[in-house]
């Protein structure tokens, strides 16, 4: 199957471009993920596909046509005079900082999305990845958490418009995904699925067990707030309990899926503490899933993911071989980590594993546990209460 299983959608312009120079948000992990995959044999030239052109329309179609006005000025000579009406879009602050091209460069974000989802949808590919994409903040009027547009409700609508397709969208980064909840809450065609760590403690503070959809799409959000400190069994415990029945439920025909390193331990900006090998795992199940419920038919994007040198690269590297059904071997390249370090001045991890055995034990590890399972068995049934009163069931 892997003839046309995977494709890998690369867009060169996005490999160099940062928001700041001391901004947490490193675009250049893309690359390091892709450049490490090649350097294994992992991923060859027949296996990428280069983004294609998107017009304006499609992401008009998710965001205010003034916003995207707003963001298209804040590049330009006298965007400096106008900061406080920048301000209003959330352009220009710490978190979303204005910088040359933004809105060329965040479009490209778009259309390589939009790429993936063109290429599963009509039988191109069976999967396909965006690791540059995964911008879930984003709002229809605002930028939000490092996000200018949200390249993944862009993607969602095109499937959902252009291709006729019921989409559910899993959402795996640290954070909640709330902008691309708030952009399908009322709409029936679209679940969106998030565990995250909790918003009593997390950016963007939303995320709660009672945000569930409303009007036609009532029962199409479903959140999974987990407690700081959590570990891979608590969450893949959780993970197990509500997914697979959302997606019995929905019945989609493509899954979306935003693959955020932050969930690893050593994430600067975040407090899950899963490894490598739970996030890997979570991967797994998540193509197992899409193989029972949506006949194969996966998106991946990248998303959070601050540790990028150690943690990022690996962590999605481990989503590619898993949606390819390959493996990493344990000794990473030497000619790639010796590559980047010296361009980088960093250390590059020398093997694809670790060894959580040799980590200090997580704090309260039983009570995170046992809230975490508490949160999930009171959440199902509320839920099927919704499912089982709800016109959305299936393909109605």
């Amino acid at each position: 199957m892997r003839g046309r299983a995977t494709r890998f959608v690369y867009d060169p312009a996005l490999a160099g471009f940062e928001l700041a120079p001391d901004h947490p948000f490193k675009p250049l992990r893309f690359e390091l993920t892709r450049t490490l995959l090649m350097a294994t044999g992992l991923l060859g030239e027949a296996d990428l596909v280069t983004a294609r052109p998107m017009d304006d329309d499609l992401l008009l179609a998710v965001h205010d046509e003034r916003y995207v006005a707003a963001v298209k000025s804040a590049a330009t000579a006298d965007a400096s005079g106008r900061r406080a009406a920048l301000a209003a879009y959330g352009l220009g602050s710490s978190d979303n900082p204005l910088f040359d091209g933004m809105h060329e460069t965040i479009a490209r974000v778009c259309a390589a999305t939009v790429t993936a989802v063109d290429l599963v949808a009509t039988g191109e590919a069976l999967r396909a990845t965006n690791f540059a994409g995964g911008l879930h903040h984003a709002m229809r009027d605002r930028a939000s958490g490092f996000c200018i547009y949200n390249d993944l409700a862009v993607a969602i609508r095109r499937a959902v418009d252009h291709h006729g397709l019921r989409v559910a969208y899993v959402d795996l980064d640290a954070h909640h995904g709330d902008g691309v909840q708030w952009l399908f809450y009322d709409d029936p065609a679209v679940l969106t699925i998030s565990l995250h760590e909790s918003g009593r403690y997390l950016f963007p503070g939303t995320g709660n067990t009672y945000e569930t959809g409303k009007d036609r799409g009532r029962g199409t959000a479903v959140n999974v707030p987990l407690e700081p400190f959590t570990e891979d069994e608590s969450f893949l415990e959780c993970f197990e309990t509500i997914v697979p029945r959302a997606l019995a439920w929905f019945s989609p025909d493509l899954i979306v899926l935003q693959a955020g390193a932050d969930m690893h331990r050593f994430d600067p900006l975040a407090d899950l503490w899963l490894s490598l090998d739970g996030m890997g795992r979570s991967y797994r199940r998540m193509v197992e899933l899409a193989d029972e419920y949506a006949d194969g038919r996966l998106v991946v994007t990248g998303g959070g993911g601050y540790d990028p040198y150690q943690t990022v690269p690996r962590a999605w590297a481990r989503a590619w071989v898993e949606l390819t059904g390959t493996r990493l071997p344990d000794a990473l390249p030497a000619e790639w980590r010796d590559e980047w370090g010296l361009r980088l001045g960093v250390d590059l991890p020398e093997t694809s594993h670790e060894d959580p055995s040799t980590w200090p034990p997580a704090p309260r590890r039983d009570a995170i546990t046992s809230r975490n399972r508490s949160v999930v068995e009171r959440l199902v049934p509320t839920l099927e209460k919704i499912w089982n009163d709800s016109a959305v069931k299936g393909r109605a």
